[in-house]
């Protein structure tokens, strides 16, 4: 098991390099399956399009999606092939990772000329509720 931010890193730069190398323009399929392929070479456990159940707050499972990648069982990778990132896919994935409580997260695209990438953790322990963190 790689430390979290070596493992981010690592995913990070694979997913760079796939973008050097296909450019944009391709369907979100074609990224997806290019990541899953060059991750795995590397040795990395990678699930791809399997269900994650989601839950309430006593841990009733309340429902089920579909993620684009899970790597190692600890990052949940959102994949995207847009003109621009907006503010509603980075919701959707803070979403995904407080309903699934997976701490860490990547929201990724491939659709812009300019790749980009962002990193997102949620604390396992979020301030009570009415709390004033003082």
């Amino acid at each position: 098991m790689h430390p979290i931010n070596d493992l981010c890193n690592l995913v990070r730069q694979t997913a760079y390099d796939i973008h050097l190398y296909h450019g944009h323009g391709h369907l979100e399929k074609v990224y997806e399956n290019t990541l899953v392929h060059r991750l795995r070479k590397q040795g990395l456990m990678v699930g791809q399009q399997q269900p994650v159940s989601v839950l309430d707050e006593d841990g009733t499972v309340v429902g089920e999606y579909f993620t684009d990648l899970l790597i190692e069982g600890v990052i949940l990778v959102e994949l995207k092939a847009v003109s621009t990132l907006l503010q509603q896919h980075a919701a959707q994935l803070l979403g995904y990772l407080k309903s699934t409580r997976t701490e860490h997260g990547l929201l990724m695209n491939f659709g812009s000329y300019k790749f980009q990438i962002k990193k997102y953790a949620l604390s396992q322990n979020p301030p009570r509720s009415g709390s004033l963190g003082a």
